[in-house]
Order: structure tokens, then sequence, then C-alpha cells
């Protein structure tokens, strides 16, 4: 299987599958500091990434607003003092899609 930081996000449509639990079960070790959950009854990734101030952490996440546009897949990002959480979610079919897996294998790349 090629890394998911060789693919590229495709576009979704509302009718797109989400994501099964094998195929998560097969994605999730590729990207193993992303926490699963669900929030508002929709499926997410997240994960925070720590630095040693707010600079780096705006920084970081001016980065991955660029990367975001690029694929044109947009995650919530909170940007606070020394730490940004990033959560994934593909909006159109309110859960998780493999472009999902994509993104945060990028992001993480961005470390």
């Amino acid at each position: 299987m090629d890394a998911l930081t060789d693919e590229k996000c495709t576009a979704c449509r509302r009718d797109s599958p989400t994501a099964t639990e094998v195929e998560i079960s097969e994605l999730k070790p590729q990207i193993p500091e992303w926490t699963l959950l669900e929030r508002e009854g929709v499926k997410r990734l997240e994960r925070v990434y720590r630095f040693a101030n707010f600079v780096q952490a705006l920084s970081f996440t001016n980065r991955v607003g660029a990367l975001a546009e690029e694929e044109g897949h947009h995650p919530a990002i909170l940007t606070e003092w020394g730490r940004v959480t990033v959560t994934l979610w593909t909006h159109k079919i309110r859960g998780l899609h493999r472009n999902d897996f994509i993104m945060a294998a990028k992001i993480d790349s961005l470390v």
C-alpha cells in the first residue's frame, strides 16, 4: 500500500460513502497519534500538536491552512498558546472518508 502522504484528496459528493469500520481499521495505524472520536453523532479524527510558544503554534496553523487549500480539504483548527488542535471529518457526508486520513498523514508530515 502506498503511503497516505503520496495520495491526493478527491472531491466528495453528498452521496459519497463514509469509511467503513474495516477501512478505518486499515487506515488508522498509518496515523497513530490521531484519536478517533465521535462528536454530535459524527466520527472524526483529532490530534493535538504541542509547541514551545504561540508563534510556533501559529506558524504551524498557517502551514496546515496552506496544505488544506492545496488539497481542497479543510480541517477545524484551534490555535492556542503552545498547542494546535486539528479535527478532521468530511462535512458533506457527516463522517470519515479516506480524504481525512490522507490529510491527517500530510499534516503530520508538516511537524
